[in-house]
């Protein structure tokens, strides 16, 4: 904060823009800042945009503030199209600021990386300001100085300089204060000796959480998803309940995204002043907040990365005390690898964060948004980088751009397209749960989440409380919930299609060949099962008759040498099952190697897929255009092979258990599934010694109903 609070006080027109990727972190820095410039000139200058602003303080904000605080999301959507109304700010821009800039990967990354080429142009096209210190030595624009903070990564400079198109230099000396930490890694016992079922992650995080505020030990236990945020909070609640500690129970309280403004604030001020013990949440607190002394985190589950393990388990013992840590190993592949090499967490370099703005599913939509700006031109091929030509002539074939003297411009009839464009999901149109009884709005679900998540029949969780979907409006984007009791939860089911379109690369890998395809690959929610909460025990299954989600994206391919296969086939090992083994244990063990999350990725395996007419497996970035994990997949097989090899080997299950091969939204109920004959295949591949598979001849038009993650 010192230069940017210098800057403002040397100059009196200067301005300042702090990027946050969430809203509560963007709060406790207004909190942070405003303590820090308390009895400074500028104090009455910092304020807040987001889309939590009421209308009526935008305007001043635009008018009057010179240290403006907020997200990407609001200078996609507010600041950028309306870049008239903010030129006293923009044209005296002297500092960017990027909080938790680790976070921007992937296709968040990918989109925020746009937007910051946007901010740069227009910043270049806006007349000078005499007199300024932020003028460039020509002396033509403001050319503000960007910063950017982030948790460890192995790429800062070259993500950095990938984020902004910019050079950087890196300073990773860590001045902060830490005191010791206890991290223990806990797994979770075995329920069943014979299948190597574990007792539930989840479970176990619950019941630590409740020892540890009925110790009031302040605490913060992380989830993977909104849905366990309700599920943990509510087990919580209610085991203090039971056990007549009433009075902790309402000092326990869920935190994650979704949740109406006013209640975000409510639950972040509790958490601040202390008067919260704990909070369940899902990642929307890893960020830098300061949620005051914490003493404990719990993490259920791998966090998806290094970086963010330590994220999160660096969130107690912030003023310098000795905290604790616990990671609560899930009973799947990559978490149980973890639990048997720890030294994977410790002593293993922190994982690179990938962004690709030349995607063309993300580039298009934002050169849209540049042309709503400013017309658009070949000038721009410095911000843009080469795939800007062909996109701007991709979108005038679609009438959506029209070139005029080299420049292209927006088509009038395409309004405000900013507003198509959602940031953070794939589908950008959100969904609206109305309370049956009340008709209020009780959250908003991401559009791409909807089918799985809302569904009619679902069991849908709010703030502890259980609702069951009665109607899905997929014309009007509304779901209607109503409160139920009842004794079970639901999961979605799907299938998944894949056809390949192009093949980008291919190279020999191990005993076989490996490819990086352009496919496209098409999603349907078939229907749903009911699973008793205590046991999970299967009540029934209900069909559901969904439309199909399809889009383009990268995926990993390898073929399986004929000479494996026949091996294969008289040991009596279950092709089918060992490919469908395989594709689970592989697709477990790749966040190990690209810094993703596992439900980034999809997988798709077949005996003979129709389009080469031999047995596939397909490993596929589940976001369109791709982000490059499955190039990463491409580039280091053999390394996954391996390791997946060495960990199905090393599990003491004889036929497969949810800690190697099973997968828990396997759109098959994870059948077939063949785990010694998926060890002899990727031993088989792992090495030179099958020879090589001739290579798939691809027609690009097949289709197959097959086996979805």
């Amino acid at each position: 904060h010192l230069p940017v609070l210098e800057a403002l006080l040397s100059d009196q027109r200067a301005t300042a823009l702090y990027l946050f990727p969430t809203k509560a972190l963007a709060q406790d820095q207004l909190r942070s800042l405003e303590e820090l410039a308390r009895g400074l000139p500028v104090y009455g200058d910092i304020a807040t945009f987001d889309g939590d602003t009421p209308p009526r303080e935008r305007a001043a904000v635009k008018r009057r503030a010179r240290l403006v605080i907020s997200n990407p999301d609001m200078l996609h959507l507010g600041i950028l199209p309306n870049h008239d109304q903010w030129g006293r700010f923009l044209r005296h821009l002297r500092y960017v600021v990027l909080d938790e800039a680790h976070v921007y990967r992937g296709v968040f990354g990918s989109h925020v990386a746009l937007i910051l080429r946007r901010l740069r142009r227009l910043l270049a096209q806006m007349p000078p300001v005499r007199g300024s210190t932020g003028l460039t030595t020509n002396g033509r624009h403001a050319h503000p100085q960007l910063i950017l903070a982030s948790a460890t990564i192995a790429n800062p400079k070259e993500h950095a300089e990938a984020l902004t198109g910019l050079p950087f230099t890196a300073v990773d000396d860590d001045g902060a204060p830490f005191g010791g930490k206890e991290f223990v890694l806990w797994n979770p016992p075995l329920i069943d000796e014979a299948k190597s079922a574990r007792r539930s992650a989840s479970t176990e995080a619950a019941a630590l959480t409740t020892e540890l505020v009925k110790q009031e030990v302040r605490s913060l236990c992380f989830v993977r998803t909104r849905r366990l945020v309700e599920v943990v909070y509510r087990y919580v609640r209610e085991r203090l309940r039971a056990e007549g500690r009433g009075d902790l129970a309402v000092r326990v309280a869920p935190y994650r995204a979704g949740y109406l403004p006013e209640d975000r604030r409510r639950i972040e001020g509790e958490l601040f002043s202390g008067r919260l013990l704990a909070a369940v949440a899902t990642s929307a607190l890893e960020l830098g907040i300061d949620v005051g002394g914490l003493d404990a985190t719990v993490l259920t589950g791998y966090p998806g990365s290094i970086a963010s393990t330590w994220q999160q388990a660096g969130r107690s013992g912030r003023k310098g005390y000795h905290s604790l840590a616990v990671l609560i190993a899930r009973d799947g592949p990559l978490d149980q690898y973890l639990a048997a090499h720890p030294e994977f967490l410790f002593g293993r370099p922190h994982e690179h964060a990938l962004v690709n703005p030349a995607n063309p599913h993300i580039l298009g939509p934002h050169l849209l948004c540049a042309a709503y700006e400013a017309p658009v031109g070949r000038a721009d091929e410095g911000l843009f980088g080469s795939a800007l030509l062909p996109a701007l002539d991709a979108l005038a074939s679609q009438g959506l751009l029209r070139e005029r003297g080299g420049r292209w411009f927006l088509d009038p009839a395409l309004g405000y397209p900013a507003e198509a464009v959602n940031i953070r999901a794939a589908d950008s149109r959100p969904y609206v749960v109305q309370d049956a009884r009340s008709g209020q709005p009780l959250e908003y679900v991401d559009g791409a989440r909807a089918f799985y998540e809302i569904h009619p029949g679902a069991v849908w969780l709010h703030q502890g409380d259980a609702f069951l979907i009665t109607d899905l409006d997929i014309q009007r984007r509304t779901a209607t919930a109503e409160a139920t009791d009842v004794p079970y939860y639901t999961v979605a089911k799907e299938l998944t299609d894949i056809r390949i379109l192009e093949t980008l690369r291919q190279r020999p890998a191990g005993g076989t060949r490996a490819y990086l395809q352009r496919v496209e690959v098409t999603n349907q929610v078939i229907g749903y099962v009911r699973k008793r909460q205590a046991t999970e025990e299967v009540l029934g299954e209900e069909p559901l008759d969904l439309p199909p989600q399809s889009y383009e994206t990268v995926a990993l391919m390898w073929d399986i040498p004929d000479a494996l296969l026949d091996r294969l086939v008289r040991q009596g090992r279950d092709v089918a099952g060992s490919l469908h083994a395989a594709e689970h244990a592989c697709i477990g063990l790749l966040p190990l190697f690209a810094l993703c999350d596992r439900s980034d990725i999809g997988g798709l395996s077949t005996p003979r897929h129709p389009d080469t007419g031999r047995p596939q497996v397909f490993i596929y970035d589940g976001h369109p255009g791709g982000v490059g994990i499955s190039e990463k997949g491409y580039e280091l097989a053999e390394d996954l092979w391996r390791a997946t090899l060495e960990h199905m080997g090393a599990c003491p299950c004889e036929e497969g258990c949810p800690g190697c091969v099973q997968s828990p939204k396997c759109g098959n109920n994870n059948q077939p599934l063949d785990k010694v004959g998926a060890c002899a295949l990727l031993k088989g591949i792992s090495s030179r010694g099958e020879g090589m598979a001739s290579g798939p001849k691809t027609s690009g038009g097949g289709v197959r109903r097959a086996r979805g993650r």
